[in-house]
């Protein structure tokens, strides 16, 4: 039962940009777009930690925004698949061709930017405030 309740609760990451597009379509729904080095940028796993595995954020962001991950990791044992690798590297090439990480890009359904953001030390509800602030 714990594990089904904790499950539930998970973020519901898309990984391939064009699915993304297409969910953001039909539910009319923004996409947040997260460049992650999940197994060795420190405000990376402070920012999934402290927003991403967030409840009140998980509840609010299912609701209002499709999720796309495009994560880096350096570890062998986290190593993506080559099509992963290759989806997040051409993601990289246009929204994040400085290699920021964490970074945080608010697309609309075409994948037109609307803001880019990063970590910040604050509350999930302050940083929904942020993210929403790109949209007006």
């Amino acid at each position: 039962m714990f594990f089904i309740c904790v499950f539930s609760w998970a973020q519901d990451w898309q990984t391939d940009f064009n699915k993304a597009r297409e969910l953001a379509a039909e539910e009319n729904k923004p996409i947040i777009l997260v460049f992650q080095g999940s197994d060795w940028c420190a405000p990376c796993i402070k920012l999934d930690r402290d927003i991403w595995q967030d409840e009140d954020f998980i509840k609010y962001a299912k609701k209002n925004y499709i999720m796309l991950l495009a994560d880096f990791p350096r570890r062998k044992k986290n190593k993506l698949s080559a099509v992963q690798q290759l989806r997040n590297n051409k993601l990289a090439e246009i929204y994040n061709k400085d290699g920021n990480f964490p970074l945080v890009v608010i697309l609309d359904q075409k994948g037109d930017v609307f803001g880019k953001t990063a970590y910040k030390k604050s509350s999930p509800e302050d940083y929904i405030s942020l993210i929403n602030s790109f949209l007006q």
